[in-house]
């Protein structure tokens, strides 16, 4: 089954009446809310009932609010997002540094193993060098080979003069698209009865999302080819639209063909199993990220 992200780009009062989700604007839409996966309120223009908000988070339904730029500044996150929050918040507390560290082994690894197979679909000859970044990983990557790794790869991706501090289209792209891929993993962490702030890796006191930071990794590869395809001159509603249909694309997850989005609920679940039994080859990553799906996104 596939379901809709749903984008509000314009003045709109947003509200709840039997299962579906009034659009008042010029004029009414309605939307089932069993069809929908993500909200995206792109204009501040637009408000919602509190009783539209309340079914959305009864129902799992990813929020994201955008700020005055239409870049997403804020998401709806559920307190209690499984029947046995509480216990899994306690296991998530007792997760040891070893397990922690070799969880982040493994994700950073299939991270630059991805960055690397793009290079190479590319014919950059910077990928060997990410091969050999691959070679030389320690446990929790105490030598930082991701960072290595993160500056080559964009350098050869992007060109020699790019950095990800500067303020052009492609970096607004590159914000955005991690943006969607970070908030579909925090509903899975928070479905999953976890919490947010507690990470493998990531540990700013500062960031909501750590947990979410951390498993997001290898998804970012997603963007970065999607991006790249692009190559946005400008970065306006066609560019954003994209991005957000990347969670429509199709991959390859033990085995089954599945939609990005449901690959992720796939992957989380697997990498909270790998922590809880110890072991890491229970990990489910996904391959072949090559086909899209032509999903109408309803924008209003």
């Amino acid at each position: 089954m596939s379901w809709r992200i749903v984008v509000i780009s314009n003045s709109a009062k947003l509200e709840y009446k039997m299962d579906y989700m009034i659009v008042r604007q010029s004029e009414i839409t309605k939307i089932h809310l069993s069809e929908i996966s993500m909200l995206i309120v792109e204009s501040t223009a637009v408000s919602l009932t509190a009783g539209l908000l309340s079914e959305l988070t009864k129902r799992k339904i990813k929020v994201i609010f955008c700020d005055e730029k239409r870049n997403p500044s804020s998401e709806l996150v559920s307190y209690y997002g499984s029947h046995d929050t509480s216990a899994k918040v306690r296991q998530q507390v007792g997760w040891t540094a070893e397990i922690k560290k070799m969880m982040w082994t493994e994700i950073v690894s299939e991270k630059i193993r991805n960055q690397q197979r793009f290079l190479e679909d590319l014919g950059k000859k910077e990928n060997v060098m990410l091969t050999e970044y691959l070679k030389e990983i320690q446990p929790g990557d105490t030598t930082n080979r991701e960072g290595h790794a993160a500056k080559v790869y964009f350098n050869a991706v992007f060109g020699m003069d790019f950095s990800r501090s500067l303020d052009i289209p492609i970096n607004a792209a590159l914000n955005y698209g991690y943006g969607i891929i970070l908030s579909t993993f925090n509903r899975e962490i928070v479905s999953n009865g976890y919490i947010t702030q507690l990470g493998l890796f990531h540990d700013n006191m500062f960031n909501q999302f750590n947990l979410g930071s951390d498993l997001m990794e290898p998804f970012r590869i997603l963007v970065d080819r999607k991006v790249y395809e692009m190559k946005p001159e400008k970065f306006e509603k066609e560019e954003k639209l994209q991005l957000v249909n990347i969670l429509n694309q199709e991959v390859t997850i033990d085995g089954k063909r599945n939609y990005v989005v449901n690959a992720i609920k796939i992957y989380c679940k697997s990498v909270f199993d790998a922590i809880n039994d110890n072991d890491v080859s229970l990990i489910r990553f996904y391959s072949n990220a090559v086909s899209y799906t032509h999903l109408t996104l309803p924008t209003t």
